[in-house]
């Protein structure tokens, strides 16, 4: 195979797996860090009313579309009443039905909120229809008219033309007809729909989004606010009534549109609704997979997020072993470290989560010690493969009971760990170092012993580093990225760095050449 196809394939495996890493950040929200913090806001509408005789209905407006902003949770409290939810694609109400009440009603709706992603280009999906002309008045009417004549002389299109308009009221000295007209005005909710029913005078549908301001200091009262949406012709475009600004607010939560109020208690005027807010802050991931279960469940039904948390547990650390392995790789292929066996010296780095690191390596020489001494003494027996293993197994567990009984006895808490070593492993590691021991001298096997322990020292501490391990169970993709390394790494047939230090007096160009015996050096 040539090396274009490999390295080909390298990088379509990393573009793949960078690219649903980013998804799942950026789009999905998970976090890079364990522990990470999120905002999160509880709003809450609080309906209260004085009922009337016989049976009462409350219609409450609820949020649909939600740009910038996710709800991750819903509760509706109610006593003594039925509910019924209803949606369409441009409106969603909750209704609340009684037979019969007594004394003040107080009802609920709390919903759960987090940011999620905000096009720049966001689109509405609601019809471009012509809002209701306003019924004014002279002198309103012509004070209109002579405005909207006027705003047109300084506009270029639709969009120009609904801002200047907005700008026209905005002034500090305002002109004689916006002073007439903004005697009408008294909130920002009325000034905003007095601008669509003008913008409508002239053909230009618009139409008022109802909503609240989210930021990280939210006091404890939310106070209502407007936005202006004018339709060009192909989208939408929003408009702060206050300030002028075009675009989607970063901050604005979108509660309802339209001319529909947001509460009606069977025109009951006394009826009233409160918007209180709180924010706190939450698990990231417990936030991310909360709105990825609302958004798509069945992102979460086929991920390892679903599976129970033993087993997730469990794949915390299988999911490390590549780690693992790949640093094996490194230091085996490009450093040139010596060890027993390929992937020994990540098995024995499992073993070292449970006993730490240092605990772990005095452990191991200790058992691997004594066991060399037994299998040491059983070569004079002449036994067999097989029995000579099976008795060294034997000898290892009852080396690792006497070292648990005797640290329980002084009190040492971490000798206990010694029993979660893999027994077939101390047991096959000590047949290695006796068998290197005979056939290549006492000084490989230790060589060897020493660069089986720094491996499995370097590949727990990978493997055991919190933020690796968190992101590598949250973005399994990243072993895809290992994938096409060791792809790359797999024709590598160059010097190792203790090759390059073990020869290196051949490349001091300043040595003389070795003359060769029986001739005369130059």
């Amino acid at each position: 195979m040539k090396k274009t196809h490999l390295y080909l394939l390298a990088f379509t495996v990393a573009a793949i797996a960078i690219a649903a890493i980013t998804y799942k950040w950026q789009v999905l929200k998970f976090p890079l860090q364990p522990q990470s913090e999120v905002s999160v806001w509880t709003i809450q509408a609080r309906v209260t009313y004085r009922p009337k005789r016989g049976p009462n209905t409350v219609t409450l407006q609820l949020p649909t579309m939600t740009p910038g902003f996710a709800v991750v949770d819903e509760k509706f409290i109610a006593r003594n009443y039925s509910m019924l939810e209803q949606q369409t694609t441009r409106k969603r109400e909750v209704q609340w039905a009684i037979r019969r009440a007594r004394g003040e009603q107080v009802l609920y709706y709390r919903a759960t909120l987090v940011r999620s992603s905000l096009s720049d280009n966001q689109e509405l999906p609601y019809e471009p229809i012509l809002a209701k002309p306003p019924p004014l008045e002279e002198p309103w009417a012509t004070a209109s008219q002579a405005l909207l004549d006027d705003v047109r002389d300084f506009s270029a299109d639709i969009v120009t033309y609904a801002r200047e308009l907005v700008h026209r009221f905005n002034q500090k000295v305002p002109s004689q007809e916006v002073a007439i007209l903004g005697e009408l005005l008294a909130t920002p909710g009325e000034r905003a729909r007095f601008f669509a029913s003008l913008l409508a005078t002239r053909k230009i549908p618009a139409r008022v989004l109802h909503g609240f301001t989210l930021t990280d200091d939210n006091s404890n009262r939310l106070t209502p606010r407007a936005i202006l949406a004018v339709h060009n012709g192909t989208d939408w475009t929003l408009i702060d009534p206050l300030t002028g600004a075009e675009g989607w607010p970063s901050d604005f939560f979108l509660w309802h549109s339209g001319d529909r109020p947001m509460l009606r208690v069977d025109e009951n005027p006394a009826a009233t609704v409160e918007f209180t807010v709180s924010r706190n802050l939450a698990d990231a991931m417990a936030v991310a997979e909360r709105r990825l279960e609302v958004q798509d469940a069945n992102m979460v039904r086929y991920s390892l997020l679903s599976l129970p948390l033993q087993t997730q547990e469990v794949y915390r650390v299988l999911l490390m072993i590549p780690i693992g392995a790949f640093i094996m790789l490194l230091l085996r292929n490009v450093i040139g470290i010596k060890s027993f066996g390929t992937f020994m010296p990540v098995l024995i780095a499992l073993a070292f989560r449970d006993t730490g690191v240092i605990a772990g390596v005095l452990l191991f020489a200790l058992v691997i010690g004594a066991g060399l001494m037994v299998r040491f003494y059983l070569e004079r027996l002449r036994l067999l493969l097989v029995p000579r293993l099976t008795a060294i197994l034997i000898l290892v567990v009852l080396l690792m009971a006497l070292v648990s009984v005797l640290s329980n006895r002084l009190a040492i808490e971490v000798g206990l760990s010694v029993s979660l070593f893999p027994m077939v492993i101390m047991a096959m590691t000590i047949e290695r170092m006796s068998v290197a021991w005979d056939e290549r001298g006492a000084g490989t096997a230790i060589r060897e012993g020493i660069g089986s322990l720094l491996v499995a020292s370097l590949a727990y501490l990978a493997m055991s580093w919190p933020p690796l391990e968190h992101m590598v169970f949250v973005f399994p993709e990243v072993l895809l990225i290992l994938f096409a390394a060791t792809l790359l790494l797999g024709r590598y047939s160059g010097y190792r760095l203790t090759e390059l230090f073990r020869f290196r007096a051949l490349a001091r160009e300043d040595d003389p050449i070795a003359p060769i015996p029986g001739t005369k050096a130059s």
